[in-house]
C-alpha cells in the first residue's frame, strides 16, 4: 500500500513537474521584447511622463520594455541608439523623429530589418514615407496656430516663441504655426533647457522690446515656467499674456489663478502607452491600428486647469 502511495506521489510529481516546464516553455515563446528610443533630455520632465506612460503599458501588456534616450539633445547618439536596438532584433521599436535627415536611415534599418515601427511625439509628417505602421502624436503645425489665434484673440500683438530645443524641427513647426494663428510679428527665441537662462533671455527679450505682449513657451517646465517667472519678475502680468506648449503643475496652478493664459496638452503619457500596447497587439496576433492616432492638441484654460495639476503631479498629465 505504501508503495502504491509512493507511486502515486511520485507519478503526480512529475506530472506538476511537466505542467510548470510546458508553462515556463509557453511563457518564453510568447516572450516580447519592444525597445523605446527617445530624443527626451534626460533633465526635462516632460519625457519622464512618456517614460510613465511606457512603462504601464508594459505593466498592462505583459511584455518587455526598454526605454533609451540620449543625455542631451544629440541626433548622432540617437541614431546610434536606433542602430543598437535594430541590432537586437526587438519585436517592436518605438521612436521619436524630431530630425528625420538625421535619423532616416537608422529608422529604414529597422523597417528592412523586418521590425515593425511606430513613431510618436515628433515626425508625424515623416513618419509613414520613413515606414513606419503610424504615428501616435499631434500636428505641431496645427497645435502652434491654435496658441496663436488663442493669443491674437486675448489682445495679443506682437509675439515672442521661446525655443528651448533648437534644432527640433517639430519645434519649428509650433514657432511656425504661432505665427501664422496670431497674425501678428513673431520673433523666436532660442533658448537652452537651462529654466534660469530662459528667464534671463526672456527679461533681456522683453526690455528691449516693450511691444512684446504675447509669449509661447514650447515646454511648460523648460520654457513655460521661466517665461512665466520672467513676465512677473518684471511687473508685466497684465501686459503680456503667456501660454505654453505641455503641462506641468506649477504652470497649470498659474493658469487656474488667472496668471498664464493656457497650456496646450498633447497627452504625452498616451504617447509613451499607446505605442507599446500596438506593438504587443502585433506582435501577439497580428492587429495593428489602419492610421495615426492624434493624441492632441487639447487647450487647457482657467476653467479646465485646476482638473489637470493633480494628474500632472503624479506624472500622468
Amino acid at each position: 500500500m505504501i508503495r502504491q502511495l509512493r507511486r502515486v506521489f511520485l507519478g503526480a510529481a512529475l506530472v506538476l513537474a511537466a505542467g510548470v516546464v510546458m508553462a515556463a516553455g509557453a511563457a518564453r515563446a510568447d516572450d516580447i521584447s519592444i525597445i523605446v528610443v527617445s530624443h527626451g533630455q534626460a533633465n526635462d520632465p516632460f519625457w519622464s511622463v512618456v517614460k510613465n506612460g511606457v512603462t504601464r503599458a508594459a505593466e498592462d501588456m505583459e511584455v518587455d520594455v526598454d526605454y533609451r534616450a540620449p543625455e542631451t539633445f544629440d541626433m548622432v547618439a540617437m541614431a546610434q541608439l536606433i542602430d543598437a536596438a535594430v541590432n537586437q532584433e526587438p519585436d517592436g521599436l518605438v521612436v521619436s523623429i524630431p530630425d528625420a535627415d538625421a535619423l532616416g536611415d537608422a529608422i529604414q534599418k529597422a523597417v528592412e530589418a523586418g521590425i515593425p515601427v511606430v513613431s510618436m511625439n515628433s515626425g508625424s509628417d515623416v513618419s509613414k514615407k520613413l515606414g513606419a505602421a503610424l504615428h501616435v502624436g499631434q500636428e505641431e503645425y496645427d497645435a502652434g496656430k491654435a496658441g496663436g489665434e488663442k493669443l491674437a484673440a486675448l489682445g495679443g500683438k506682437k509675439g515672442l516663441c521661446v525655443n528651448q530645443e533648437v534644432g527640433n524641427v517639430a519645434l519649428d513647426q509650433r514657432c511656425a504655426g504661432f505665427e501664422d494663428g496670431f497674425g501678428g510679428p513673431v520673433t523666436v527665441l532660442p533658448v537652452s533647457n537651462e529654466p534660469s537662462e530662459v528667464e534671463a533671455k526672456v527679461k533681456a527679450a522683453l526690455d528691449s522690446d516693450g511691444e512684446i505682449d504675447a509669449i509661447l513657451a514650447l515646454g511648460a517646465s523648460t520654457a513655460g515656467e521661466p517665461s512665466l517667472a520672467a513676465v512677473e519678475a518684471l511687473g508685466k502680468l497684465d501686459s503680456v499674456r503667456v501660454g505654453t506648449f505641455d503641462l506641468s503643475a506649477d504652470f497649470l496652478k498659474a493658469v487656474a489663478a488667472g496668471k498664464a493664459a493656457f497650456a496646450i496638452d498633447q497627452q504625452q503619457y498616451l504617447q509613451g502607452y499607446l505605442p507599446v500596447v500596438f506593438l504587443a497587439m502585433n506582435a501577439r496576433f497580428g492587429l495593428i491600428p489602419g492610421g495615426n492616432v492624434p493624441s492632441g492638441p487639447n487647450l487647457i484654460t482657467k476653467d479646465k486647469a485646476a482638473q489637470a495639476v493633480d494628474l500632472s503631479a503624479k506624472g500622468i498629465r
